[in-house]
């Protein structure tokens, strides 16, 4: 742009130039009001006074003009390119966040399935579950099992245990026993973990809860399939190092109780059984091999 600007104030004296030696106020005139470098030139080459050097300075002045309007359609190029860009950009957030919406709405709602389940148990109501909400709570805590695997840096065992559970325990060590010798049976027959599940042929991780201590004598109106989250609070809760055979361990990615996403069998040793995953099926396995554990066992 400066190399246009110089050349504009060497057009101006050539123009001068042309008048003081004779091309008279017409000529000038008609040199000052040219629309464009091209008329400029056209203008001047009729004055007989027009030499070679002032040509050249007419032709630096339309290649400068040349190359400042190329410059002024790259840069509106760029400029377009770019608010292209920041659309797309703003197009992809915000469909990325319309669908963690999406996401949270539908967990809210399997979590509110979940708060009345344990509303009607802590007011002691002879609710018994039906199929349709075992089937949104096994959804809840598939869920929440995903959630956990994505949360890194997870803590081995959480420092605070949030909701108190049961004020006493419903069984006898005899059963607790067999709820064990129930779940290890199952591991050692190698049957296959399946979502929502609570056997005779397949389990996932409250299901067999659910049926070892239905095996052990436990029934309706005390004993009803939940899941992880719910029987956290249906249970006693224990210190860890309290613990005996037949006691459950909680899992939670958040530590806290709706949170909560994985339930074992403690086995003794520091060792469990399981239905964890699709992957590993049942198994028997170190407690600590989860991350996220609750600082306090369930007592059935």
């Amino acid at each position: 742009m400066a190399e246009v600007s110089a050349t504009h104030r060497e057009i101006g004296k050539l123009a001068a130039h042309a008048y003081i030696n004779g091309g008279g106020v017409a000529d000038l005139e008609s040199i000052l009001s040219s629309s464009g470098p091209q008329e400029v030139i056209d203008n001047l080459s009729t004055l007989e006074n027009l030499g070679t050097g002032n040509k050249t300075s007419l032709k630096r002045f339309k290649a400068a003009e040349d190359v400042a309007q190329r410059a002024k359609v790259i840069a509106e190029e760029a400029k377009q390119k770019q608010v292209l860009v920041t659309e797309r950009v703003a197009s992809a957030k915000k469909e990325a966040d319309d669908a963690q919406i999406e996401q949270q709405k539908e967990v809210n709602k399997l979590q509110a399935v979940q708060d009345k389940l344990q509303r009607d148990l802590a007011s002691a109501k002879k609710v018994r579950i039906t199929l349709e909400q075992k089937r949104q709570l096994a959804i809840l805590e598939e869920t929440r099992a995903n959630e956990a695997s994505k949360v890194k840096n997870q803590s081995k065992i959480w420092k605070t245990g949030g909701p108190t559970g049961a004020t006493k325990s419903r069984t006898t060590e005899e059963q607790r026993l067999k709820a064990v010798e129930f779940a290890k049976r199952q591991v050692l027959a190698n049957k296959p973990y399946i979502w929502g599940s609570e056997g005779p042929n397949s389990f996932d991780c409250s299901g067999l809860v659910y049926a070892a201590y239905k095996y052990a004598g436990l029934g309706w109106p005390i004993w009803d399939r939940l899941n992880s989250g719910l029987f956290y609070t249906y249970t006693k809760q224990i210190p860890l190092a309290e613990m005996e055979p037949g006691d459950l361990i909680f899992y939670s990615y958040k530590g806290t109780q709706s949170t909560i996403h994985h339930i074992s069998i403690y086995a003794g040793g520091e060792m469990m059984w399981e239905a964890r995953s699709t992957a590993t099926g049942l198994r028997y396995s170190n407690i600590y091999s989860v991350s996220g554990m609750m600082p306090y066992a369930g007592r059935v």
